[in-house]
Protein backbone atom coordinates (compact mmCIF):
# COMPACT_ATOMS: atom_id res chain seq x y z
CA UNK A 1 0.00 0.00 0.00
CA UNK A 2 1.31 3.47 -0.53
CA UNK A 3 1.07 6.28 1.38
CA UNK A 4 1.03 9.90 0.11
CA UNK A 5 4.58 10.27 -0.58
CA UNK A 6 5.35 9.41 -3.87
CA UNK A 7 7.18 6.02 -3.98
CA UNK A 8 6.98 5.15 -0.25
CA UNK A 9 5.05 1.73 0.53
CA UNK A 10 3.57 1.71 4.09
CA UNK A 11 4.14 -2.29 5.20
CA UNK A 12 1.07 -4.19 5.27
CA UNK A 13 0.20 -5.06 8.33
CA UNK A 14 0.58 -8.23 9.46
CA UNK A 15 -2.70 -10.86 10.34
CA UNK A 16 -3.34 -12.46 13.64
CA UNK A 17 -5.20 -14.82 11.85
CA UNK A 18 -7.12 -15.21 14.97
CA UNK A 19 -10.59 -16.67 14.78
CA UNK A 20 -13.36 -14.44 15.72
CA UNK A 21 -16.75 -15.34 17.04
CA UNK A 22 -17.81 -13.24 13.50
CA UNK A 23 -15.99 -15.17 11.69
CA UNK A 24 -17.02 -18.53 12.80
CA UNK A 25 -19.23 -19.47 10.59
CA UNK A 26 -16.70 -19.27 7.89
CA UNK A 27 -15.24 -22.63 9.16
CA UNK A 28 -16.73 -24.67 6.58
CA UNK A 29 -15.70 -26.23 3.95
CA UNK A 30 -16.91 -24.89 0.51
CA UNK A 31 -19.17 -27.71 -0.40
CA UNK A 32 -21.42 -26.88 3.20
CA UNK A 33 -22.19 -23.56 1.25
CA UNK A 34 -22.74 -25.15 -2.33
CA UNK A 35 -25.03 -28.01 -0.87
CA UNK A 36 -26.99 -25.05 1.48
CA UNK A 37 -27.67 -23.51 -2.00
CA UNK A 38 -28.57 -26.34 -3.70
CA UNK A 39 -30.77 -27.36 -1.23
CA UNK A 40 -32.01 -23.98 -1.08
CA UNK A 41 -33.06 -23.60 -4.19
CA UNK A 42 -35.12 -27.40 -4.49
CA UNK A 43 -36.98 -26.00 -0.75
CA UNK A 44 -35.71 -28.84 0.62
CA UNK A 45 -36.64 -28.51 4.36
CA UNK A 46 -36.06 -31.99 5.64
CA UNK A 47 -35.15 -32.51 9.08
CA UNK A 48 -32.09 -35.21 9.12
CA UNK A 49 -30.14 -36.98 12.43
CA UNK A 50 -26.21 -36.75 11.37
CA UNK A 51 -23.83 -38.63 13.57
CA UNK A 52 -20.46 -37.99 14.63
CA UNK A 53 -18.54 -41.45 15.46
CA UNK A 54 -14.99 -42.82 15.03
CA UNK A 55 -14.54 -45.92 12.52
CA UNK A 56 -11.15 -47.22 13.65
CA UNK A 57 -9.18 -46.04 16.98
CA UNK A 58 -5.20 -45.68 15.88
CA UNK A 59 -4.03 -46.53 18.88
CA UNK A 60 -5.41 -48.95 21.34
CA UNK A 61 -8.83 -49.98 22.08
CA UNK A 62 -11.31 -46.77 23.74
CA UNK A 63 -10.80 -43.04 23.37
CA UNK A 64 -11.85 -40.23 25.51
CA UNK A 65 -14.63 -38.17 23.91
CA UNK A 66 -13.67 -34.51 24.28
CA UNK A 67 -14.18 -31.46 22.91
CA UNK A 68 -18.10 -30.97 23.18
CA UNK A 69 -17.91 -27.72 24.99
CA UNK A 70 -16.39 -26.18 22.11
CA UNK A 71 -18.71 -27.41 19.85
CA UNK A 72 -21.54 -26.32 21.55
CA UNK A 73 -20.67 -22.48 21.61
CA UNK A 74 -20.29 -22.90 17.72
CA UNK A 75 -23.64 -24.00 17.16
CA UNK A 76 -24.96 -21.79 19.68
CA UNK A 77 -22.94 -18.81 18.63
CA UNK A 78 -23.07 -19.33 14.35
CA UNK A 79 -24.19 -15.91 13.02
CA UNK A 80 -23.65 -14.53 9.37
CA UNK A 81 -22.20 -10.93 9.76
CA UNK A 82 -22.88 -8.35 7.01
CA UNK A 83 -19.64 -8.51 6.17
CA UNK A 84 -19.18 -11.94 5.98
CA UNK A 85 -22.25 -12.02 4.08
CA UNK A 86 -20.41 -9.07 2.35
CA UNK A 87 -17.43 -10.95 1.10
CA UNK A 88 -19.39 -14.26 0.00
CA UNK A 89 -21.72 -12.37 -2.11
CA UNK A 90 -18.81 -10.57 -3.57
CA UNK A 91 -17.45 -13.83 -4.67
CA UNK A 92 -20.81 -14.20 -7.11
CA UNK A 93 -20.99 -18.41 -6.65
CA UNK A 94 -24.18 -18.21 -4.07
CA UNK A 95 -27.02 -16.46 -4.95
CA UNK A 96 -28.43 -13.32 -2.88
CA UNK A 97 -31.62 -15.23 -2.14
CA UNK A 98 -29.67 -18.06 -0.47
CA UNK A 99 -27.37 -15.56 1.33
CA UNK A 100 -30.25 -13.58 2.53
CA UNK A 101 -31.85 -16.91 4.15
CA UNK A 102 -28.10 -16.97 6.15
CA UNK A 103 -28.63 -13.66 7.48
CA UNK A 104 -30.91 -14.33 10.73
CA UNK A 105 -29.67 -17.94 11.03
CA UNK A 106 -30.56 -19.79 14.60
CA UNK A 107 -30.47 -23.82 15.27
CA UNK A 108 -33.32 -24.80 16.43
CA UNK A 109 -32.47 -28.68 16.58
CA UNK A 110 -31.23 -30.65 19.39
CA UNK A 111 -27.95 -32.10 19.76
CA UNK A 112 -27.59 -35.33 22.10
CA UNK A 113 -24.24 -36.51 23.02
CA UNK A 114 -21.81 -38.34 25.00
CA UNK A 115 -20.48 -36.26 28.01
CA UNK A 116 -17.23 -35.23 28.24
CA UNK A 117 -14.48 -37.52 29.68
CA UNK A 118 -16.09 -40.77 28.74
CA UNK A 119 -14.53 -43.85 27.13
CA UNK A 120 -16.00 -44.24 24.11
CA UNK A 121 -15.51 -47.01 21.23
CA UNK A 122 -15.18 -47.54 17.53
CA UNK A 123 -18.38 -47.20 15.37
CA UNK A 124 -20.62 -45.77 18.42
CA UNK A 125 -22.67 -42.79 18.44
CA UNK A 126 -20.94 -40.24 20.10
CA UNK A 127 -22.80 -36.90 18.63
CA UNK A 128 -26.23 -36.51 17.50
CA UNK A 129 -27.02 -33.87 15.75
CA UNK A 130 -31.00 -33.23 14.51
CA UNK A 131 -32.55 -30.31 12.45
CA UNK A 132 -33.19 -28.80 9.10
CA UNK A 133 -30.64 -30.46 6.69
CA UNK A 134 -29.11 -27.65 5.50
CA UNK A 135 -28.41 -26.51 9.11
CA UNK A 136 -27.23 -29.33 9.99
CA UNK A 137 -24.45 -29.81 7.82
CA UNK A 138 -22.80 -26.67 8.44
CA UNK A 139 -21.70 -27.77 11.80
CA UNK A 140 -19.45 -30.64 10.31
CA UNK A 141 -15.93 -29.23 9.44
CA UNK A 142 -16.10 -27.24 12.67
CA UNK A 143 -17.58 -30.52 14.77
CA UNK A 144 -14.89 -32.92 13.40
CA UNK A 145 -11.76 -30.63 13.44
CA UNK A 146 -12.37 -29.98 17.34
CA UNK A 147 -13.53 -33.46 17.90
CA UNK A 148 -11.34 -35.68 16.67
CA UNK A 149 -8.43 -33.47 18.27
CA UNK A 150 -9.27 -33.29 21.35
CA UNK A 151 -10.45 -37.19 21.51
CA UNK A 152 -7.25 -37.83 20.15
CA UNK A 153 -5.31 -35.94 22.72
CA UNK A 154 -7.13 -36.63 25.74
CA UNK A 155 -7.04 -40.31 24.62
CA UNK A 156 -3.22 -40.16 24.10
CA UNK A 157 -3.01 -37.95 27.75
CA UNK A 158 -5.21 -40.73 29.56
CA UNK A 159 -2.58 -43.80 28.04
CA UNK A 160 0.41 -41.55 29.01
CA UNK A 161 -1.08 -40.92 32.99
CA UNK A 162 -1.92 -44.67 33.33
CA UNK A 163 1.98 -45.34 31.91
CA UNK A 164 3.41 -42.77 34.76
CA UNK A 165 1.04 -45.13 37.81
CA UNK A 166 0.34 -41.92 39.43
CA UNK A 167 3.10 -40.06 38.74
CA UNK A 168 2.20 -37.09 38.03
CA UNK A 169 2.37 -35.61 34.06
CA UNK A 170 2.45 -32.22 32.42
CA UNK A 171 1.15 -30.62 29.04
CA UNK A 172 4.22 -29.33 27.27
CA UNK A 173 3.51 -29.46 24.05
CA UNK A 174 2.21 -26.11 22.92
CA UNK A 175 5.24 -25.11 20.78
CA UNK A 176 5.14 -28.21 19.05
CA UNK A 177 1.67 -28.40 18.32
CA UNK A 178 0.25 -27.98 14.90
CA UNK A 179 -0.79 -24.55 15.42
CA UNK A 180 -1.81 -21.90 18.43
CA UNK A 181 -5.57 -22.63 19.11
CA UNK A 182 -4.20 -26.65 18.66
CA UNK A 183 -2.03 -25.79 21.13
CA UNK A 184 -4.36 -24.36 23.78
CA UNK A 185 -7.04 -27.31 22.95
CA UNK A 186 -4.50 -29.40 23.40
CA UNK A 187 -3.59 -28.22 26.48
CA UNK A 188 -7.25 -28.69 27.76
CA UNK A 189 -7.73 -32.21 26.33
CA UNK A 190 -4.38 -33.23 27.90
CA UNK A 191 -6.05 -32.16 31.52
CA UNK A 192 -9.51 -33.80 30.48
CA UNK A 193 -7.44 -37.34 30.11
CA UNK A 194 -5.70 -36.75 33.29
CA UNK A 195 -2.57 -34.30 33.04
CA UNK A 196 -2.05 -32.40 36.19
CA UNK A 197 -1.26 -29.24 33.96
CA UNK A 198 0.49 -27.58 31.09
CA UNK A 199 3.13 -24.74 30.76
CA UNK A 200 1.33 -22.88 28.65
CA UNK A 201 -0.46 -19.70 30.55
CA UNK A 202 -3.29 -18.87 28.06
CA UNK A 203 -4.38 -22.47 28.84
CA UNK A 204 -4.22 -21.27 32.67
CA UNK A 205 -5.99 -18.49 32.21
CA UNK A 206 -8.64 -19.53 29.66
CA UNK A 207 -9.11 -22.94 31.26
CA UNK A 208 -8.30 -22.66 34.76
CA UNK A 209 -5.77 -25.60 34.48
CA UNK A 210 -2.71 -25.41 36.57
CA UNK A 211 0.42 -24.15 34.77
CA UNK A 212 3.80 -24.83 36.10
CA UNK A 213 7.62 -23.90 34.67
CA UNK A 214 11.04 -24.52 35.35
CA UNK A 215 13.63 -22.52 33.46
CA UNK A 216 15.32 -22.98 29.89
CA UNK A 217 18.92 -23.81 28.98
CA UNK A 218 18.98 -20.35 28.02
CA UNK A 219 18.75 -18.47 31.61
CA UNK A 220 21.35 -21.12 32.11
CA UNK A 221 23.75 -20.15 29.26
CA UNK A 222 24.04 -16.62 29.02
CA UNK A 223 25.06 -16.58 32.81
CA UNK A 224 29.20 -16.78 33.40
CA UNK A 225 28.44 -19.88 35.36
CA UNK A 226 25.66 -22.40 35.97
CA UNK A 227 26.07 -21.86 39.49
CA UNK A 228 24.87 -18.48 39.11
CA UNK A 229 22.34 -19.50 37.28
CA UNK A 230 20.66 -21.37 39.77
CA UNK A 231 21.41 -19.00 42.40
CA UNK A 232 19.54 -16.08 40.13
CA UNK A 233 16.69 -18.31 39.80
CA UNK A 234 16.20 -19.73 43.36
CA UNK A 235 16.55 -16.13 44.70
CA UNK A 236 13.60 -14.83 42.64
CA UNK A 237 11.63 -18.05 43.36
CA UNK A 238 12.35 -19.30 47.03
CA UNK A 239 9.23 -21.50 47.57
CA UNK A 240 9.12 -23.32 44.10
CA UNK A 241 12.33 -23.21 42.34
CA UNK A 242 13.16 -26.67 39.93
CA UNK A 243 16.47 -26.50 38.25
CA UNK A 244 17.23 -27.75 34.94
CA UNK A 245 20.65 -29.37 34.98
CA UNK A 246 21.79 -31.13 31.66
CA UNK A 247 22.49 -27.57 30.23
CA UNK A 248 26.31 -28.55 30.59
CA UNK A 249 27.44 -31.48 32.20
CA UNK A 250 23.99 -33.27 34.02
CA UNK A 251 25.79 -34.94 36.69
CA UNK A 252 27.81 -31.50 37.83
CA UNK A 253 24.69 -29.88 37.58
CA UNK A 254 23.03 -31.89 40.29
CA UNK A 255 26.39 -31.32 42.09
CA UNK A 256 24.99 -27.89 41.62
CA UNK A 257 21.90 -28.88 42.72
CA UNK A 258 22.52 -29.97 45.78
CA UNK A 259 24.88 -26.77 47.12
CA UNK A 260 22.22 -24.24 45.75
CA UNK A 261 19.49 -26.51 48.25
CA UNK A 262 22.29 -26.16 50.75
CA UNK A 263 21.81 -22.35 50.55
CA UNK A 264 18.41 -22.36 50.35
CA UNK A 265 18.30 -24.56 53.79
CA UNK A 266 19.92 -21.68 55.56
CA UNK A 267 16.88 -19.12 54.05
CA UNK A 268 14.08 -21.91 56.10
CA UNK A 269 13.78 -22.67 51.85
CA UNK A 270 13.52 -25.99 49.89
CA UNK A 271 14.95 -26.83 46.59
CA UNK A 272 11.75 -28.76 45.21
CA UNK A 273 13.08 -30.45 41.75
CA UNK A 274 15.46 -30.98 39.09
CA UNK A 275 14.74 -31.34 35.50
CA UNK A 276 16.01 -34.03 33.46
CA UNK A 277 15.74 -33.17 29.35
CA UNK A 278 18.20 -34.87 27.31
CA UNK A 279 20.21 -37.92 27.66
CA UNK A 280 19.72 -41.73 29.01
CA UNK A 281 17.13 -41.13 31.54
CA UNK A 282 17.31 -44.11 33.44
CA UNK A 283 20.76 -43.69 33.76
CA UNK A 284 21.18 -40.28 34.85
CA UNK A 285 17.26 -40.57 37.02
CA UNK A 286 19.75 -43.27 39.03
CA UNK A 287 23.32 -41.00 39.28
CA UNK A 288 21.05 -38.13 39.92
CA UNK A 289 19.08 -39.69 42.77
CA UNK A 290 22.42 -40.75 44.50
CA UNK A 291 24.04 -37.23 44.45
CA UNK A 292 20.58 -35.56 45.80
CA UNK A 293 20.35 -38.43 48.73
CA UNK A 294 24.33 -38.74 49.65
CA UNK A 295 23.36 -34.81 50.53
CA UNK A 296 20.32 -35.47 52.37
CA UNK A 297 18.36 -34.13 50.01
CA UNK A 298 15.67 -37.05 49.68
CA UNK A 299 12.86 -34.50 49.20
CA UNK A 300 14.13 -32.51 45.97
CA UNK A 301 12.39 -34.30 43.18
CA UNK A 302 13.18 -35.60 39.75
CA UNK A 303 11.23 -34.12 36.57
CA UNK A 304 12.12 -35.67 33.22
CA UNK A 305 10.88 -34.43 29.86
CA UNK A 306 13.08 -34.93 26.63
CA UNK A 307 10.37 -36.53 23.73
CA UNK A 308 8.69 -39.02 25.95
CA UNK A 309 5.31 -41.27 25.66
CA UNK A 310 3.71 -43.80 27.11
CA UNK A 311 5.80 -46.35 26.08
CA UNK A 312 8.92 -44.77 26.87
CA UNK A 313 7.49 -43.77 30.42
CA UNK A 314 6.37 -47.67 30.57
CA UNK A 315 9.68 -48.91 30.51
CA UNK A 316 11.88 -46.14 32.65
CA UNK A 317 9.50 -47.05 35.48
CA UNK A 318 9.55 -50.95 34.50
CA UNK A 319 13.27 -50.57 34.92
CA UNK A 320 13.16 -48.90 38.49
CA UNK A 321 13.52 -44.97 37.28
CA UNK A 322 13.74 -42.52 40.10
CA UNK A 323 11.21 -40.22 38.62
CA UNK A 324 8.89 -38.46 40.29
CA UNK A 325 6.88 -36.56 37.85
CA UNK A 326 7.07 -36.50 33.10
CA UNK A 327 6.95 -33.10 31.44
CA UNK A 328 5.22 -34.67 27.75
CA UNK A 329 5.61 -32.58 24.67
CA UNK A 330 5.36 -33.16 21.02
CA UNK A 331 4.15 -36.50 21.10
CA UNK A 332 0.95 -35.59 23.65
CA UNK A 333 -0.31 -32.60 21.65
CA UNK A 334 -0.14 -33.95 18.29
CA UNK A 335 -1.06 -37.21 19.66
CA UNK A 336 1.96 -38.89 18.02
CA UNK A 337 0.86 -42.68 17.22
CA UNK A 338 2.82 -43.46 13.93
CA UNK A 339 6.23 -45.86 14.14
CA UNK A 340 7.52 -44.97 10.58
CA UNK A 341 10.58 -48.20 10.71
CA UNK A 342 7.78 -50.79 11.82
CA UNK A 343 4.94 -48.95 10.29
CA UNK A 344 2.97 -49.19 13.60
CA UNK A 345 0.05 -47.33 14.44
CA UNK A 346 -1.68 -44.33 12.62
CA UNK A 347 -1.63 -40.68 11.08
CA UNK A 348 -1.46 -38.39 14.30
CA UNK A 349 -5.14 -37.85 13.47
CA UNK A 350 -8.44 -39.16 14.53
CA UNK A 351 -10.37 -40.33 11.86
CA UNK A 352 -14.04 -39.29 13.00
CA UNK A 353 -16.80 -38.53 10.78
CA UNK A 354 -19.54 -36.72 10.52
CA UNK A 355 -22.07 -38.87 8.48
CA UNK A 356 -25.96 -38.41 7.88
CA UNK A 357 -28.13 -41.35 9.32
CA UNK A 358 -31.56 -40.31 9.36
CA UNK A 359 -34.07 -38.10 7.36
CA UNK A 360 -37.67 -37.27 8.03
CA UNK A 361 -37.47 -40.27 10.43
CA UNK A 362 -36.04 -42.74 7.78
CA UNK A 363 -33.06 -44.34 8.94
CA UNK A 364 -30.61 -43.73 6.05
CA UNK A 365 -26.48 -44.84 5.28
CA UNK A 366 -24.45 -45.39 2.35
CA UNK A 367 -23.12 -48.96 1.51
CA UNK A 368 -19.81 -48.16 -0.23
CA UNK A 369 -20.05 -51.10 -2.15
CA UNK A 370 -15.85 -50.45 -3.05
CA UNK A 371 -14.83 -49.97 0.48
CA UNK A 372 -17.48 -51.75 2.92
CA UNK A 373 -15.48 -50.76 6.21
CA UNK A 374 -16.38 -47.10 5.17
CA UNK A 375 -20.15 -47.93 5.16
CA UNK A 376 -22.64 -46.09 7.45
CA UNK A 377 -24.92 -47.29 10.05
CA UNK A 378 -28.24 -46.16 9.31
CA UNK A 379 -30.87 -44.68 12.13
CA UNK A 380 -30.62 -42.18 14.77
CA UNK A 381 -28.79 -44.21 17.40
CA UNK A 382 -28.65 -44.41 21.14
CA UNK A 383 -25.77 -46.51 23.03
CA UNK A 384 -26.26 -48.29 26.26
CA UNK A 385 -23.59 -49.04 28.58
CA UNK A 386 -23.69 -52.65 30.55
CA UNK A 387 -21.86 -53.50 34.02
CA UNK A 388 -21.51 -55.90 36.27
CA UNK A 389 -22.24 -55.91 40.05
CA UNK A 390 -18.98 -53.95 41.07
CA UNK A 391 -19.57 -51.51 38.20
CA UNK A 392 -17.17 -52.72 35.88
CA UNK A 393 -18.24 -52.03 32.38
CA UNK A 394 -18.73 -55.52 30.35
CA UNK A 395 -20.20 -54.68 27.08
CA UNK A 396 -21.63 -51.70 25.05
CA UNK A 397 -25.08 -52.20 23.13
CA UNK A 398 -25.90 -50.02 20.04
CA UNK A 399 -29.54 -49.38 19.66
CA UNK A 400 -32.14 -47.21 17.88
CA UNK A 401 -33.08 -44.16 19.11
CA UNK A 402 -36.17 -45.04 20.47
CA UNK A 403 -35.47 -48.47 21.25
CA UNK A 404 -37.26 -50.18 24.51
CA UNK A 405 -34.18 -51.55 26.05
CA UNK A 406 -34.24 -52.60 29.87
CA UNK A 407 -30.59 -53.24 30.33
CA UNK A 408 -27.96 -50.42 30.73
CA UNK A 409 -27.08 -47.09 31.13
CA UNK A 410 -27.84 -45.15 28.16
CA UNK A 411 -24.88 -42.40 27.90
CA UNK A 412 -26.04 -39.87 25.24
CA UNK A 413 -28.00 -36.89 26.99
CA UNK A 414 -29.78 -34.21 25.79
CA UNK A 415 -27.20 -30.85 25.31
CA UNK A 416 -29.45 -28.80 22.88
CA UNK A 417 -33.01 -28.93 22.72
CA UNK A 418 -35.74 -26.52 20.22
CA UNK A 419 -32.24 -24.59 20.07
CA UNK A 420 -31.70 -23.86 23.53
CA UNK A 421 -28.80 -25.01 25.94
CA UNK A 422 -30.20 -27.94 28.07
CA UNK A 423 -27.06 -29.42 29.71
CA UNK A 424 -25.42 -27.68 32.52
CA UNK A 425 -21.70 -27.77 31.38
CA UNK A 426 -18.93 -29.08 34.17
CA UNK A 427 -16.03 -27.42 35.00
CA UNK A 428 -12.96 -29.04 33.45
CA UNK A 429 -11.63 -30.34 36.50
CA UNK A 430 -15.16 -32.43 37.01
CA UNK A 431 -14.33 -33.35 33.66
CA UNK A 432 -10.90 -34.85 34.51
CA UNK A 433 -12.72 -36.64 37.88
CA UNK A 434 -15.06 -38.05 35.28
CA UNK A 435 -12.68 -39.61 33.33
CA UNK A 436 -10.77 -40.72 35.67
CA UNK A 437 -13.88 -42.63 37.54
CA UNK A 438 -14.66 -43.97 34.35
CA UNK A 439 -11.23 -45.58 33.34
CA UNK A 440 -11.47 -47.54 36.22
CA UNK A 441 -14.19 -49.17 35.29
CA UNK A 442 -12.91 -50.65 31.96
CA UNK A 443 -11.80 -53.72 32.84
CA UNK A 444 -7.80 -53.44 32.69
CA UNK A 445 -7.26 -55.88 29.56
CA UNK A 446 -8.50 -52.86 27.50
CA UNK A 447 -6.40 -50.73 28.11
CA UNK A 448 -3.04 -52.36 28.01
CA UNK A 449 -0.43 -49.78 26.07
CA UNK A 450 0.38 -52.97 23.64
CA UNK A 451 -2.08 -55.71 22.47
CA UNK A 452 -5.18 -54.32 24.34
CA UNK A 453 -8.20 -56.56 24.04
CA UNK A 454 -11.01 -55.21 22.14
CA UNK A 455 -14.35 -54.42 24.22
CA UNK A 456 -17.18 -55.97 22.89
CA UNK A 457 -20.00 -53.62 21.22
CA UNK A 458 -23.14 -55.40 20.60
CA UNK A 459 -25.46 -53.77 17.62
CA UNK A 460 -29.21 -54.51 18.77
CA UNK A 461 -31.18 -56.52 16.09
CA UNK A 462 -33.16 -53.52 14.95
CA UNK A 463 -30.01 -51.84 13.55
CA UNK A 464 -29.28 -55.25 11.87
CA UNK A 465 -32.45 -55.02 10.27
CA UNK A 466 -32.08 -51.74 9.10
CA UNK A 467 -28.19 -52.88 7.48
CA UNK A 468 -29.79 -55.61 5.55
CA UNK A 469 -33.11 -53.46 4.09
CA UNK A 470 -30.41 -50.62 2.56
CA UNK A 471 -31.50 -51.11 -0.83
Amino acid sequence: MKDTREGVVTPKTPLSALLSVDEMALFVDYYQLTMGQADFDAQNNSVITANYYVRKIPQGQYLIAAGLEQVVHYILNLRWTETTLDWLAERGDLSTEYLNSLRDFRFNGSVFAVPEGTPIFPNEPIINVTGRSRDVQLFETYLLCVMNFQTLIATKASRIVQAARGRPVFDFGARRAHGRDAGTLAARAAFIGGASGTSLVLAGRYFNIPYVGTMAHKFVSERPTELEAFRDYATAFPDSTTLLIDTYDTLKGAQNACIIAKEMETRGARLRAVRLDSGDLLALSRHVRRILDAEALDYVQIIASHDLDEFQIDTLLENGAPIDSFGVGTRLATGANFNPRTSEGAPSALGGVYKLVESDGRPVGKQSLDEPSKATIPGKKQIYRLTDTDGNYTKDQVTLWDEDVSEGQPLLVPIIQNGELAYNFPTLQDIQAHTTAELKKLPDPHKRLTNAAPYTIEQHPSILAHIEGIP
